[in-house]
């Protein structure tokens, strides 16, 4: 398989996984799952119930009550901060089971206000919850109805509601509910970043030097994805993480939502910021290699981890509606007739370094419609409960010149690499 169909295979991989993940058109879909706990039905029934005397018993809840002037109302209060930094509320509307049996407990319910989020993202969105008494304690039966279009986040409320279970069951036997799971830890995303490598390695033929490019492009990926999470503990993020994808990539996300369009820009471009640190860093070990202070064998892997690191941040500079370049865009443009010359400008400075490079015009239209459709393939976005602080002018310049920066080195950092390497 030449490299060229190594990359046409990888790309149409990427976008089928992406699309089956973000795109693809589930409808409304319910999830169930049912446990037997070991304890009176009238105890899970308080844990369970939103007004109950235990409904605060999940370690991610503060507060759980019910109105005094709204009837059939509850107020959650959650760990999880709003994009000013205070504790997330939803509010509740419960409605009863009418077809429970005598000997069950249960209510259904539905989200009427949130602080975080638009109300129109819970529009679809309906829980029912039923307790019913067993020989050997008390069998939960939980039922989420949403209207999903992709696999990722049917799967993430699945796994939620699966920790949410256990979590239940830690709680009735030593009155302590813990987090959950294994997944967000950095060991298990160390893992998944090392499977991803064997992943691509095929792609890039099996033997030493197919290894060496997946091994740089998930460093690549790594790195990219901490300048997002440096960006985000820069702005006061409490938590952050990173996970990774196999095969797709890397996801840095931070620990509340953003308060500023010019928080939203600067913690889009700092994945490319990031990585343009490291590019001089390289320049100068190349050099230095030439020169023979550095041992020569090093100049190779030097030069093509410099253009992998430049070629994969320079296109996700691209001004496409998922890509950080459109993040950032379409901050600092607010007019669609600002964002779509922005835009032309850009794809423009991105293509001319193609053509700098000696790639053929027919290669880079392909690519730039690949890219394109992956733009069009990741998801939409969430509209958040309160509109974000507008930048100032001199944000709004900063951010323009990070931009020019940014494409400026990683477009040095390809030109450097390939007169180098060819």
């Amino acid at each position: 398989m030449t490299a060229l169909q190594s990359a046409i295979l990888l790309l149409v991989t990427n976008l089928g996984l992406l699309w089956l993940l973000m795109r693809v058109p589930l409808g409304r879909r319910t999830i169930c799952l049912s446990r037997t706990y070991q304890c009176s039905p009238d105890i899970l029934w308080n844990a369970m119930n939103p007004a109950g005397s235990e409904a605060s018993w999940h370690h991610s809840v503060i507060s759980s009550r019910a109105l005094a002037n709204r009837r059939g109302i509850v107020e959650q209060t959650y760990q999880h901060l709003d994009k000013n930094g205070a504790p997330s509320r939803r509010l509740l509307a419960l409605e009863p089971l009418p077809s429970v049996a005598k000997n069950a407990q249960g209510f259904q319910a539905r989200i009427i206000d949130d602080s975080t989020l638009d109300p129109s993202f819970w529009n679809d969105y309906r829980e029912r919850r039923i307790i019913r008494p067993t020989p050997d304690g008390a069998l939960l039966e939980v039922e989420q109805t949403d209207r999903y279009r992709g696999l990722a986040f049917l799967m993430f409320r699945y796994f939620v509601l699966r920790r949410e279970m256990k979590a239940l069951d830690g709680w009735l036997k030593t009155g302590e509910s813990l987090p959950q799971g294994h997944f967000e830890r950095p060991w298990v995303q160390g893992g998944l970043a090392v499977v991803s490598t064997l992943l691509l390695w095929p792609f890039f033929g099996l033997d030493a030097g197919g290894l060496m490019l997946s091994t740089f492009l998930t460093l690549v990926v790594v790195l990219h994805e901490l300048g997002h999470m440096a960006a985000y503990r820069m702005f006061g993020h409490a938590s952050v993480r990173m996970i990774f994808v196999p095969l797709l990539g890397g996801i840095a996300i931070g620990g509340r939502p953003y308060r500023s369009l010019f928080e939203v820009a600067t913690c889009a471009l700092m994945g490319a910021g990031m990585s343009a640190f490291v590019v001089p860093i390289l320049a100068v070990a190349a050099q230095l290699s030439d020169a023979g202070l550095l041992p020569v064998a090093s100049r190779g892997p030097l030069l093509i981890f410099m253009l992998i690191l430049g070629a994969f941040n320079l296109l996700n500079l691209l001004p496409m509606h998922r890509f950080d370049g459109g993040q950032v865009l379409r901050q600092i443009f607010r007019t669609r007739r600002s964002q779509i010359a922005a835009s032309f400008v850009v794809t423009l400075c991105i293509l001319g370094i193609g053509f700098e490079v000696g790639l053929p015009a027919n290669m880079l239209t392909a690519g730039l419609l690949v890219f394109t459709l992956v733009s069009l393939v990741s998801g939409g976005s969430v509209k958040p409960r309160q509109m974000l602080e507008e930048m100032r002018d001199g944000e709004r310049m900063l951010v323009a010149f990070g931009l020019y920066a940014a494409i400026a080195v990683h477009g040095y950092a390809i030109i450097f690499a390939t007169e180098k390497l060819f």
